[in-house]
């Protein structure tokens, strides 16, 4: 695997994420977004206000992915994280997906959140659901037939969580 790095996303980047993003709407595999979903949508869900986000750059500096940072909910519950992510399709299967994982779970914790969530994994996605698991995810919940997959029509979405560190050792609680 070439040399990748990660670093915040900028607004230049922006038409690249925007080429993945789209590229990952058409194909209608994992996202809930429809394929038209307009440029405006995707720049807000990437570097809108609450959202922190990276991009994986190869050697040349070209956007290999993205990922975003976000509270899953609002007030009593944003010490936990959601997070969003997305690989270049030629980029795919070469360790980009891991990288911005293990750099997610590292920047959650910097951040100050407790846990991560992800609310909507579409289950056919297996190499997503096999590296979330691999990187400490456990999957909690199964929505039946949540997510309208372009191919397979109705599939189930998974909900995944992960506790960033020790309940016992956070804010307000006692031992």
């Amino acid at each position: 695997m070439e040399h990748i790095s990660i670093r915040p996303a900028h607004e230049e980047d922006l038409d690249a994420i925007w080429d993945i993003f789209h590229f990952h709407l058409a194909a209608g595999e994992t996202y809930p977004f429809e394929a038209h979903t307009p440029r405006s949508v995707c720049d807000q869900y990437w570097l809108g206000p609450n959202v922190t986000s990276f991009v994986a750059l190869d050697a040349r500096g070209e956007v290999l992915g993205m990922y975003r940072i976000a509270p899953n909910q609002l007030g009593r519950g944003a010490h936990v994280a959601n997070a969003s992510y997305m690989v270049a399709d030629a980029a795919r299967n070469n360790g980009v997906g891991a990288l911005m994982g293990r750099h997610s779970l590292v920047e959650a914790r910097r951040l100050g959140y407790l846990a991560m969530q992800f609310n909507y994994v579409v289950s056919t996605n297996a190499p997503a659901v096999a590296l979330w698991q691999k990187l400490g995810f456990s999957i909690v919940g199964t929505l039946p037939k949540a997510y309208r997959h372009e191919q397979l029509g109705y599939v189930d979405a998974l909900v995944m969580y992960q506790l960033l560190s020790d309940p016992a050792t956070w804010p307000g609680e006692s031992a």
